[in-house]
This record gives structure tokens, C-alpha cells and sequence, in this order.
């Protein structure tokens, strides 16, 4: 079927003359008459009749036009939705996140997104770091928010540093090392309560102990959210390190007091990781550039 024709045919109808057709489409009177001739005979039907000084619709021609409207109506549909893809304003965003950047930062990010691309897809993993890159590697995911070592990345993620925090040793107030400066070998003797394994937080702890030769810390209780494992602290079992973002408020409320270790300070890096050489979204690219833009 001529497309095209069928075109010609549906503005002559909408518009119920060859005239007014011509003078939008930019079209010759003569060719727009010839055109929809040959596509009469290409259907074998008769779709336009003389009427006085301009044309009717035939009984088949009225309910072409009705399918013709229909049809030119979800082709206006196609457009609009390729090009709100083509600007972010549609689209799905798959993303990874580990559990500090999911519960502090990433809340408040997709709120302010949303409403300004309410119609955004969007689905959201929260993960250990571990699982997080992976996931990325994997094509699970379209980006993670990560928190960790830069040097830990694979050479096949591409990261971009948004801020670092500090990482701290926290204990309930009671606790005989609250506000109290120690030793790192005497920090290790404590009963820590921590994240489970592929927590990068979890493995800045024991590599700390390691480049200072002292002996690993004690997990005696693991958990697989930061919330449980900060409450088991504060309601006085054993120490925590944990980024300052996730326990500043606590601090300042009194409900949990940092232990200072001596000559020990370290650095959490907060990254968007994509993958390298590959394109993104436009809804992705424009999620990211909130991220940077409120970071």
C-alpha cells in the first residue's frame, strides 16, 4: 500500500478539499488528484466523487478516513514518544546501588528527578558493593551508585567521583571508648557489629588492619543492613565503622559517640560507575547530571 498516497488521500478527507490539502502539504493541486487516483486504482476502490466545485467522500471513503485518522493519529504517537526518548523524558533507569548511597543520598535525588521526568521508568537494587559492580558488568543494570575504593573498580567501569566522607569508629555512649582516643591493636580487641561480607566498609576495616599489622577485628555479628547493625550498637553491644554520613546524626543526638584511633583516618569515596565505550540513555545522562548538580 502507498503510504504516501493514503497520506494525500487522509488531509483531502480531514480537510474536505483538494485546495486547502494542497496549500498545507506544499503539494500541486493536479498532483495530489493524481496521486490519489492511482492509489484508487491500486485498492480498487472509489474514495472521492465530484461535488459541485469539490469533491465528496464515497461511502468507502469515509470509512477509509476513519482508519486513515486513526492510523496518522499513532504515527503523531511514534514520533512524540521517539523524541521524548530521544530527551530523557521517557525511558526505564536499571540502577545499582550499595547501601549508604541508597538509603542517604539516592532518596532525595530521585524525588527531585521525578518530578521533573515523571515519566522515567525507574528501578532501583540496593546491593553490597560486591554485587553492585557486578551487576553493572553484567548488563543488569544501567549505572551504580557505589561507595568505596576508587582503586577497587575494574578497568571496564568507568567511575566519577561525586564527594568522599569520612569513615568512623562508633561505640554507645556507655561504651568505655566513647569520645576517647586509642590504638588501633586496642580498637581490635572490641566486638564489632558489621555489614556482611562484600560490605566495602566491611573491607576497608580489615585492610586497614592488615597495613598496620594489626590483628583482624572481631565481627561477632553481621547483618545485611546498615540500620540493624547501627541499632545493635547503640543499644550497647560492641563498636561499628561505618561511614559519617550514615551515623553523624546519631553523634550529635548523643545516642552513639565516635572513638578516635589513633593516627587512623580514612576516606569513603561516593562514585557513579558506568560501564566503559558505552552509550547511555538520555534519561540516564540526565539522571546523572542531577547527581552532579545536587551532589
Amino acid at each position: 500500500m502507498n503510504l504516501h498516497a493514503l497520506r494525500l488521500f487522509h488531509v483531502v478527507a480531514s480537510t474536505g478539499s483538494v485546495t486547502r490539502a494542497s496549500e498545507l502539504l506544499n503539494i500541486s493541486q493536479p498532483a495530489i488528484t493524481a496521486q490519489i487516483k492511482k492509489f484508487e486504482r491500486e485498492i480498487s476502490l472509489t474514495l472521492l466523487m465530484p461535488l459541485g466545485r469539490g469533491i465528496a467522500l464515497t461511502d468507502a471513503g469515509e470509512k477509509l478516513a476513519v482508519l486513515a485518522k486513526r492510523l496518522f493519529a499513532v504515527e503523531q504517537q511514534i514520533e512524540q514518544f521517539s523524541q521524548d526518548y530521544r530527551d530523557g523524558a521517557h525511558g526505564h533507569i536499571r540502577l545499582a546501588a550499595t547501601y549508604l548511597p541508597a538509603h542517604f543520598l539516592i532518596p532525595a535525588w530521585i524525588a527531585k528527578f521525578k518530578q521533573q521526568y515523571e515519566h522515567v521508568e525507574m528501578t532501583i537494587h540496593t546491593t553490597n558493593s560486591n554485587d553492585a559492580l557486578q551487576q553493572l558488568l553484567n548488563i543488569e543494570v544501567d549505572l551504580a551508585i557505589y561507595g568505596g575504593l576508587p582503586e577497587q573498580y575494574s578497568d571496564t567501569i568507568q567511575t566519577e567521583e561525586l564527594f568522599r566522607d569520612e569513615l568512623w569508629f562508633v561505640v554507645a555512649p556507655d561504651h568505655r571508648y566513647a569520645n576517647q582516643q586509642v590504638s588501633l591493636l586496642e580498637m581490635m580487641q572490641e566486638p564489632f557489629v558489621m555489614r556482611e561480607k562484600g560490605s566495602s566498609t566491611r573491607e576497608r576495616l580489615f585492610s586497614l588492619c592488615r597495613t598496620y599489622n594489626a590483628p583482624a577485628p572481631k565481627v561477632t555479628l553481621n547483618f545485611t543492613g546498615l540500620h540493624e547493625a547501627i541499632t545493635a550498637v547503640i543499644a550497647g553491644y560492641g563498636a561499628n565503622f561505618v561511614s559519617s554520613l550514615v551515623v553523624r546524626e546519631y553523634v550529635e543526638r548523643g545516642e552513639l559517640c565516635r572513638v578516635y584511633v589513633e593516627d587512623v583516618q580514612l576516606l569513603n569515596s561516593i562514585a557513579i560507575c558506568t560501564r566503559k565505550n558505552e552509550p547511555l540513555s538520555a534519561a540516564t545522562q540526565n539522571f546523572i547530571q542531577l547527581i552532579r548538580d545536587h551532589s
